[in-house]
């Protein structure tokens, strides 16, 4: 099999950049090594950015038809006291909110709108096992299908397989790991009728969690130390119900629902990106790139961001073949100063608020300054709202559009 572009991972950067290329008209086939995109715990939070490039390409009407839950005001309780982290009414958008969207509706809603353009092909249950080469330049991959294994020979091939990237390993591309103090327990609680709150985060000594109201029930994160997976087990499962249950009395009725630790999944919380994003013939973008905390929600709307301004320098010179390694490289140079600001900006809110709120000890938490002082001044929550919502350089989408 050939074709233009070959990209590898259906999540949201691949998926965005296939539809964007496929509406350029080069051909391109997307990589997906599941039957469909339904998996839990994924990330589902749609930024003002994202709804904005929604808008751009003529999709966001139907978008926000899709179910969806709406969050502009991001308050807490830190230590017993509420505090307000970010008010997104304040921006200057089309979009003043974050959109709450299981990412499965998000990622089948660009598929089901991307099968007009006749030279996108969107291939599931299609895992790519190993790369092509020709000598050292990447030429596309070697992919397992329900009817065997396929060569599929492409120009470009771009890596979008997340933060475990097979693509990214086979290159040899090298990862510069930042580090996180923490993993995460993500489930969901039910929620009856006329059970409603706006608290966004939860900080205890000891302990923190993040809820997120879905409608019909609560999808919540429940933050522990780095590694300390196997020790939260020990105590049983009673006991972190239990902690849970403290923190957040709304969720009680709700955690009958967890019955087992299947019922938990662990998010193993990175920070990294690459060295270099590129080879011959090969790019990586989205969390193969760059993986980010789960801090502010940000990771899916960085990846869209990557896959538009990938689309933005790409589109025209894939017409002709494949674009030089400079010329690929020139996504890295475009996008690596948001995702270090990003990154930057993450590790700051690890060390001084996630590591001190996860210390052992029953002493009560003081409120951080710079918190205290973005609750006591409504303007600098528009401020920490532009950096969640919109993010360091937003992209627009400037990609030719095929008649």
């Amino acid at each position: 099999m050939k074709t233009r572009c070959c990209i590898v991972g259906g999540g949201p950067a691949g998926m965005m950049l296939g539809y964007l290329l496929g509406r350029a008209g080069i051909d391109v086939v997307v990589l997906e090594k599941h039957a469909d995109f339904f998996r839990d715990f994924r990330g589902d939070t749609v930024h003002p950015s994202t709804l904005q490039v929604m808008d751009e390409l003529g999709l966001i009407d139907g978008f926000l038809k899709l179910p969806h839950q709406r969050l502009q005001k991001m308050e807490g309780m830190f230590g017993g006291e509420t505090v307000r982290i970010a008010d997104l009414g304040r921006l200057n958008v089309k979009y003043p909110f974050i959109a709450f969207m299981p990412q499965w509706d998000f990622l089948n809603f660009l598929r089901e709108s991307g099968k007009r353009f006749a030279s996108l092909k969107v291939m599931m249950s299609t895992e790519a096992v190993d790369l092509l080469r020709d000598g050292e330049r990447i030429r596309g991959v070697k992919a397992k299908t329900p009817d065997g294994v396929i060569d599929i020979e492409a120009d470009l091939t771009v890596a979008c397989d997340g933060r475990h990237s097979l693509v990214r390993e086979r290159a040899g591309l090298e990862v510069e790991e930042i580090g996180a103090p923490m993993d995460v327990l993500w489930f969901r609680a039910g929620k009856g009728e006329g059970e409603n709150e706006n608290l966004f985060a939860r900080v205890d000594p000891g302990k923190m969690m993040v809820t997120f109201d879905r409608g019909d029930y609560w999808q919540c994160a429940f933050v522990i130390p780095k590694g300390q997976y196997e020790a939260v087990k020990a105590r049983g499962l009673p006991a972190l119900l239990d902690d849970i249950a403290r923190m957040a009395p709304i969720l009680k009725s709700g955690l009958s629902e967890v019955k087992s630790w299947d019922d938990l999944k662990l998010l193993t919380v990175a920070i990294n990106r690459l060295k270099r994003w590129t080879r011959p013939g090969l790019l990586c973008i989205g969390d193969a790139a760059h993986a980010m905390s789960p801090i502010g929600g940000v990771g899916v709307n960085l990846a869209v961001q990557d896959a538009v301004a990938a689309a933005n320098l790409l589109a025209a010179k894939l017409a002709g073949g494949c674009p030089s390694e400079d010329e690929l490289d020139a996504v890295r140079r475009r996008r690596e100063f948001p995702v270090r600001m990003t990154q930057r900006m993450q590790v700051m809110a690890q060390n001084n608020i996630v590591s001190a709120a996860l210390k052992p000890g029953n002493q009560p938490l003081k409120v951080p300054l710079v918190m205290r002082l973005v609750t006591a001044v409504p303007w600098l929550q528009g401020i920490t709202a532009r950096f969640i919502g919109l993010g360091v350089r937003p992209e627009h989408v400037q990609s030719p559009v095929r008649a």
